[in-house]
């Protein structure tokens, strides 16, 4: 008999609910429902509206039992570091702070005049950024916050919403691996870290790995839903962790580029790698599936893009693509992992001012703009992909980009073009696939990651991308490094 597996797929931008199956060795999916992830502003701060994400699961999971789809199993992936806490009650004490909210800017440091940083690093592995759950959980700490004070449990995203479907609490290993709170050797929650905000290990869920079972859907969902007894699996909970798992790759020299409003570049490790050159770089060492570490850097992917795209009426993506491949190339070339462009409330403005106070062409209109956020993207990728070439023995022959930026081609080619790599696109709904063949592999309808990628591979065969104009682009690098080292934005 087919399994059909339930994929809830969440973005900080968007969330899709999925099933897929396999059959005839390959991976079928069909889309249920998509919905958008809306930043809620209250007061100078911003929240989750998790109780939206919920009803609109449930609305997917209705839509399917409707259909009389034989769901075998659901599983749920989110963007990493945010989280809830819980009363003794087992309710939810306040919406989820989103990681784009201000009060967490300078919590690094305030956490490192206890804990020095090289310490945190050594036991974690993970990159320093201020919004990461270690220091989100330091900041509610240090202002009083209500919500944490009368916390009985903290549960990441996908483990919530896991929590208000079944009633059980568990604790995903590859979320977790997000919070700064797990030590990347053992690959357990760290007392250290714990212990330093004010927690144990009893303010967590049950601690499970990908492919465990979370619990089941309550009596009140299947009333809802017309489901029975579905279990519900903690698959890779953080969705980097369920596309990675998805690259279609036919061997082990390769990198990958998870590619959405974050971009995340990196490989698999099975060991992390810790030492002064990855702390100095900044890189992480977040859980992947099957014992797999996944040593990447994050860098603002196409947020810079979807930020300009709300100011402009949010452009069809064809239409700005055209534009941009039309203009000119390395008008002007931003870094697009400066603070400049975090959050700003005009994206298009900022990047004008860094390119003012930089003393480059300031970009006049739409195509200029993107032309703009593309080169730098491409540049900033090339970067990272030395650095990691330096960090792995193995060589390094092509390029997996995944995930909804696969979709662009012009991007693609720039990506290839500056690296000198190889670049395989694709595919775009690799978080999706990920969720649902590990749901697959939970079921026993597949063996492992190494089948689960041959099947994606010929499920969704990766478009290439050779590299060209390599002078070119080389010289265009030689002045992104120049822009890095000669010049720091106002508000970095």
């Amino acid at each position: 008999m087919k399994h059909c597996f339930f994929a809830v797929d969440l973005g900080a931008t968007s969330g899709r609910t999925v099933v897929g199956s396999l059959d005839g060795g390959e991976l079928k999916t069909e889309e249920i429902n998509r919905f958008p992830n809306r930043l809620i502003e209250v007061q100078g701060h911003y929240y989750w509206d998790i109780y939206e994400l919920y009803r609109q699961i449930v609305e997917g999971l209705k839509a399917a039992g409707a259909r009389h789809i034989g769901i075998a199993s659901i599983g749920i992936d989110t963007w990493g570091v945010d989280f809830v806490c819980v009363g003794k009650d087992g309710h939810f004490l306040r919406q989820p702070y989103a990681y784009r909210d201000p009060q967490t800017v300078g919590a690094p440091q305030e956490f490192f005049g206890r804990i020095p940083a090289d310490r945190v690093y050594e036991l974690t592995g993970l990159q320093v950024m201020n919004f990461n759950s270690l220091f989100q959980l330091d900041t509610l700490r240090r202002n009083g916050d209500s919500a944490l004070a009368a916390a009985d449990k903290i549960l990441f995203m996908p483990d919530a919403l896991a929590y208000m479907l079944t009633g059980e609490m568990v604790t995903e290993y590859t979320i977790a691996s997000t919070a700064q709170l797990v030590n990347a050797r053992t690959r357990r929650l760290e007392s250290e870290m714990l212990t330093a905000v004010g927690l144990t290990e009893g303010n967590f869920g049950r601690f499970v790995y990908p492919g465990e079972r979370a619990g089941v859907l309550s009596k009140e969902v299947q009333r809802q839903t017309g489901l029975g007894t579905v279990p519900v699996i903690a698959v890779a909970g953080h969705d980097t962790a369920s596309a990675v798992a998805a690259v279609p790759a036919r061997s082990n020299d390769f990198a990958y580029l998870s590619s959405g409003t974050w971009s995340l570049m990196g490989i698999e490790t099975q060991e992390p790698v810790i030492n002064s050159e990855t702390r100095a770089l900044n890189f992480t060492n977040e859980g992947g599936v099957e014992g797999t570490i996944r040593l990447l850097k994050n860098i603002c992917g196409m947020w810079l893009l979807e930020r300009c795209r709300a100011g402009w009426g949010e452009c069809a993506y064809p239409e700005l693509i055209a534009g941009a491949q039309a203009a000119t190339p390395f008008r002007s070339i931003i870094n697009p992992d400066a603070a400049a462009f975090a959050n700003p409330a005009n994206m298009e403005e900022a990047i004008r001012q860094y390119c003012k106070d930089s003393a480059q062409p300031v970009p006049e209109t739409r195509e200029q703009t993107v032309r703009c956020i593309f080169d730098s993207l491409a540049l900033r990728y090339r970067e990272v992909f030395d650095n990691l070439r330096r960090l792995t023995p193995r060589p390094l022959s092509a390029l997996h980009v995944i995930g909804g930026g696969s979709r662009n081609d012009l991007l693609n080619q720039f990506t290839a073009n500056a690296t000198g790599v190889t670049v395989y696109a694709g595919p775009s709904e690799a978080t999706a696939m990920g969720n649902i063949m590990l749901q697959a592999i939970a079921a026993g309808d597949a063996p492992d990651v190494a089948h689960m990628r041959q099947v994606i591979n010929r499920s969704a065969p990766p478009a290439a991308f050779e590299p060209k104009d390599g002078a070119q682009w080389n010289e265009a690098y030689s002045r992104y490094l120049k822009v890095l080292e000669t010049y720091t934005p106002k508000g970095n």
